[in-house]
């Protein structure tokens, strides 16, 4: 991106912060839809790309099928920016009643032993709403990290916006992250990623929806290095005002085998409690990117 795209980038963000929060939330809901069903028409690459995945997700659907995920999947999309643009004037009781998780029990029992917890998540509905849940409704404080986008003023932007919640912000790259991450586990503290799509290019080859996918190693290599939980989380929007959550069981490691041998079994178990939450909600699953390594290296396809 040009150096006038980015500043533009940033500036149109910006907007929707300092404009989006201020409007009554009907209106704000509808300019949402507005602007996914306006993207969706247009076919742009994102929502080719969308479908792609979704195609993936959902391999016996008609073209027709697809089309209808895939706006309701834009819709979904949006619905996540208007929320987070909104996010930083909600009150505690506001974040309280949007949010309802199932088998919250095994986090809050996870912390309580001091043992430490990573959460792992995919792009599912609104994980920034469900991270404000975890330090207002539980009041549970937590570390996560973030891909440093361009330009930089929008990654500040995007780590105040997150600071300003609760969330103690790593960047992704410079190689620190992993370190401050094991000390706060040991601590007894929460650390949240969202670990469906690998940043880094060094990622685990996992099974996703019958294809090669890569994701990151890091939740199942700080459960092993520190000993903390590892515990999948999906979630997923209904017809109502509330996102809907569930924790998954805890991935444990295996007790033979190499680090690389029992972080590839880990990674795989996160991959498989991925996909049955995106195969139930596959319209909440934000992946405008492409994910397989089919469409990342033609020539890792299938044969």
């Amino acid at each position: 991106m040009s150096a006038v795209g980015e500043r533009l980038t940033d500036a149109l963000y910006g907007l929707g912060w300092a404009t989006v929060r201020k409007l009554p939330e009907p209106v704000a809901a509808g300019l949402g839809r507005r602007i996914a069903d306006t993207a969706w028409r247009r076919r742009g690459q994102g929502v080719l790309r969308l479908e792609a995945n979704l195609a993936r997700v959902v391999p016996d659907a008609s073209p027709q099928r697809l089309a209808e995920l895939s706006r309701a999947g834009m819709r979904s999309y949006m619905r996540y920016w208007m929320e987070s643009f909104r996010l930083p004037s909600w009150s505690a009781e506001r974040v309280g009643r949007s949010v309802e998780v199932k088998d919250v029990h095994l986090l809050t029992d996870g912390l309580a032993s001091g043992r430490g917890v990573v959460l792992a998540l995919p792009h599912l509905a609104n994980w920034d709403l469900a991270g404000v849940w975890a330090t207002r409704s539980l009041g549970v404080p937590f570390t996560t990290v973030a891909e440093r986008l361009k330009p930089e003023s929008l990654y500040d932007r995007f780590v105040a916006y997150r600071e300003s919640l609760g969330m103690e912000v790593l960047p992704h790259t410079g190689g620190s992250a992993f370190g401050a991450l094991a000390r706060r586990l040991r601590a007894g503290g929460l650390v949240c990623l969202v670990a469906d799509r690998d940043l880094s290019s060094s990622g685990v080859e996992v099974d996703f929806f019958g294809e090669r996918a890569r994701m990151p190693a890091g939740p199942a290599l700080l459960a092993q290095h520190t000993g903390a939980l590892l515990l999948p989380v999906t979630l997923w929007y209904d017809d109502t005002a509330t996102m809907r959550g569930r924790v998954h069981p805890p991935v444990d490691p295996p007790e033979t085998g190499t680090r690389a041998q029992k972080t590839a079994v880990m990674t795989q178990a996160l991959a498989d409690a991925f996909a049955g939450g995106i195969a139930d909600h596959p319209e909440d699953w934000h992946m405008l990117q492409r994910l397989w390594l089919a469409d990342l290296d033609p020539a890792k396809g299938p044969k």
